[in-house]
């Protein structure tokens, strides 16, 4: 073993990380191989398999690849009912051609404006097949905000709902508008188009497809931030590579697929061939028998959901058969530990919690068994991803229990904002924007974003440790902590506060919890009572709406 290491130490960093790089290729396409995502087929059903990947990518030749392999598999399953996999791919295959027919190619901007239902799903593979850039609109836009940004991220085709035609006055791209869902049939919607396109495989375009994802805009204006579409096996092996999916089962997607995690599990669960159940509005009994009824053995959450599920009347939950269920995905925004021991006591030991950012992608994922040791922990980076502490300083932290600012390497970090400027990088690592420490077993903790931090009286007090604790109160449904401008003390903080339903409580119980448990600098100086916290699609609190609170 150490002629080993010696050898290794001599070999060029270049070429070590190539090594590196097939390395770890080779064992998640082994991976892959065995959760049914790759699959031993004879060699003409391989060559067209992979002319398909050739032709389309990743993104695209997914669908085709997989069609092929299972034509008559249900796919989707929304309101409208099931699709297949053949069905998908043709449909895609029109709606690609039909971008042609409209002059857009590689380059051009397809703006995307829809929930979570078939339409949305064959535009995206359609896209990939074209070679546009994909923008992934969010929408809980506003109309002057839709405009705003389609037009900065530069739209030359919108596809958007019925329901947001209103909002769209003003905003006409070159190529024009679809509908991705009406309630009456038309002729400028994707069915009518499907319908009268040819389903025939789209030429080859020669360029790959860009995704526009945005940002959460929980502190502003969300940002562009562009990615390209996959060309490596290490995005989907890292997931399956520490959370057991498998192929062909069923999977229900409750966070809208604008977001970066319902858009990776639309794109993974193609790739394994799963059926995607899919719901235009989330609601938390319907999920549950949901998941019930299609013997689904995943879902896919952000902590919000999972709270309005566990509120759902229990005589109801308990009279549902999830015994298929076996993985509880969440991510989008911090879990929490208390959040997580109430879902492993409902569900069982099935959550696996995501750690990452549009910016960086993913970073760690913990699961059940982590999640045993620390409720409140996100993991441990899987297999080709590296997480680093750095302090303010910029020198790495390499002990235990020391709270730095989080970078991450994984290979598949975006491009940089569409509007100028990045995130921070550091030796090849790009930072989340949080911080947070390692434990002694080595699993990451989130403490907080590090725009978050504020100094009061001198001291450094991260609002995320407040929050956890008074999420652990028995009459909270949901609480937020921010940093408020003090004249004594610099900064203090202002906690906000939802209820259960029928509960009272007063300030001055919140405030002597956080004094019987934590330093007492870090007792909100106010507890402000809300209804519910504001929050965008994807659950995460809009702190910039908190800070516009007048006490």
């Amino acid at each position: 073993m150490a002629a080993v290491t010696d050898l290794l130490a001599r070999v060029p960093a270049p070429a070590a990380r190539v090594a590196t790089r097939i390395g770890n290729e080779l064992f998640y396409a082994n991976r892959l191989r065995e959760v049914g995502m790759l699959h031993p087929q004879p060699p003409h059903k391989t060559a067209k398999a992979v002319s398909c990947y050739l032709r389309y990518g990743l993104l695209g030749g997914s669908i085709a690849a997989v069609a092929q392999r299972v034509p008559d598999a249900i796919a989707i399953r929304d309101e409208r009912g099931e699709m297949t996999y053949a069905e998908l791919d043709a449909a895609s295959n029109a709606l690609a051609n039909h971008f042609r027919e409209r002059g857009l190619g590689p380059g051009d901007g397809v703006a995307l404006l829809a929930r979570n239902h078939r339409g949305f799903v064959i535009a995206l593979f359609a896209g990939a097949k074209a070679g546009v850039r994909l923008v992934l609109l969010n929408t809980d836009f506003a109309g002057p905000q839709i405009r705003e940004v389609a037009g900065r991220e530069g739209t030359d085709l919108l596809i958007h709902d019925d329901e947001y035609s209103a909002f769209l006055e003003g905003l006409e791209p070159r190529a024009g508008r679809l509908r991705a869902w009406t309630d009456e049939p038309a002729d400028d919607t994707i069915d009518a188009v499907v319908a009268r396109s040819s389903t025939a495989p789209p030429p080859r375009v020669g360029a790959a497809a860009k995704l526009i994802v945005l940002t959460s805009g929980t502190t502003g204006t969300p940002k562009g931030a562009p990615r390209p579409t996959p060309k490596s096996l290490i995005l989907p092996g890292s997931l399956v590579g520490r959370i057991p999916f498998k192929g062909g089962e069923t999977t229900v997607i409750g966070p809208p697929i604008f977001h970066a995690l319902g858009l990776a599990h639309v794109v993974l669960g193609v790739g394994l061939g799963s059926t995607l159940v899919l719901r235009r509005k989330f609601d938390p009994e319907q999920a549950l028998r949901d998941l019930a009824e299609h013997r689904a053995s995943a879902f896919i959450s952000v902590p919000i959901m999972l709270t309005r599920m566990l509120e759902v009347d229990p005589a109801v939950r308990e009279s549902l058969d999830l015994s298929a269920l076996r993985i509880v995905f969440v991510g989008g925004s911090q879990l929490g530990g208390e959040l997580c021991r109430r879902t492993t006591k409902a569900f069982g030991p099935v959550v696996y919690n995501l750690y990452g950012s549009t910016e960086v992608a993913y970073a760690t994922v913990a699961t059940p068994e982590e999640l045993a040791i620390a409720p409140d922990c996100v993991g441990r980076s899987p297999r080709g991803t590296t997480v680093r502490l750095y302090d303010e300083q910029r020198e790495l932290i390499t002990e235990p229990h020391v709270t730095g600012r989080i970078f991450v390497s994984n290979g598949f970090a975006f491009e940089g904002y569409t509007g100028g400027g990045g995130k921070e990088v550091i030796d090849g690592h790009m930072a989340t924007g949080d911080v947070g420490h390692v434990d002694e077993h080595g699993l990451l903790f989130i403490d907080g974003r590090d725009d978050d931090m504020i100094v009061s009286g001198g001291e450094n007090v991260f609002p995320a440790e407040v929050e956890e604790l008074l999420h652990s109160h028995p009459k909270v449904a949901e609480a937020s902590v921010i940093g408020v401008d003090d004249e004594t003390f610099g900064k203090r903080l202002r906690a906000f506060v939802a209820l259960l339903p029928g509960e009272e409580a007063t300030e001055e119980e919140f405030k002597s919890l956080v004094k019987e448990n934590l330093a007492r600098y870090k007792v909100p100086r106010e507890v402000v009572f809300l209804d519910t916290l504001p929050r965008n699609p994807t659950g995460k609190v809009l702190k910039r709406k908190l800070a516009e609170y007048e006490a």
